[in-house]
């Protein structure tokens, strides 16, 4: 099972070595956008129940974490213009041209692109009112200091979402339960403040970090 990762790990960092640490199970742009936009797949999203729960409000401002083909980047984009901005974020440029024809598409001016890197989202604000993580943590390797490092583009009194399986995933390098979560966000000063059972196999939770009085 070592040599297995390890070799998988190379193959991602050959691929590419200007991201750093390898997100885990990683595979074409291509590839992953044929199965997301499968319309079994996107019937089980639930994406008007999970936007009702967002609260957005115009003017926010929001990070999509890896955002994909953009499945939550256009209704999150809708809820927050006008005067707000989707930072639609991914490793892989393809997803972000991908996302780009989609927004040209749609008008939807207040998409913006951001090409982020494996440890690091790279984001071009230091005021976010919202970042969402839907079934995107556990591919990332280092989520600890990924978490740390993302509160950095925060507001003081801003929510982090994450929406993720359960029983984490079936790659071990790849597990991790909602307990995990709810430490590491509280080591960067955000509590669990929504839980909402909404999914029959992943948890849907919402973290607060309240401004200093």
């Amino acid at each position: 099972m070592f040599k297995r990762i390890s070799v998988l790990t190379a193959l991602i960092m050959c691929a590419s070595p200007a991201h750093g640490a390898p997100q885990l199970g990683s595979k074409p742009a291509k590839e992953w956008i044929k199965s997301m936009e499968r319309p079994e797949r996107l019937a089980k999203l639930k994406i008007d129940e999970v936007m009702a729960r967002l609260e957005l409000k115009p003017g926010d401002r929001v990070a999509d974490i890896g955002a994909g083909s953009g499945v939550f980047s256009w209704p999150l984009a809708q809820a927050v213009a006008p005067g707000g901005t989707l930072y639609a974020v991914e490793v892989d440029q393809g997803f972000l041209d991908f996302i780009r024809e989609g927004a040209q598409k749609r008008g939807a001016d207040n998409v913006q692109p951001v090409l982020g890197e494996f440890a690091d989202p790279k984001l071009p604000v230091r005021n976010l009112d919202l970042a969402f993580f839907h079934n995107v943590l556990h591919h990332i390797e280092g989520r600890q200091a990924y978490l740390e490092t993302l509160s950095g583009y925060m507001k003081p009194n801003s929510r982090i979402v994450i929406i993720d399986l359960i029983d984490g995933h079936k790659e071990p390098e790849m597990k991790m339960g909602l307990d995990q979560v709810k430490e590491w966000m509280a080591a960067i000063g955000y509590r669990l403040t929504g839980e909402y059972s909404i999914f029959e196999d992943r948890f849907f939770t919402v973290f607060s970090r309240q401004a200093a009085p």
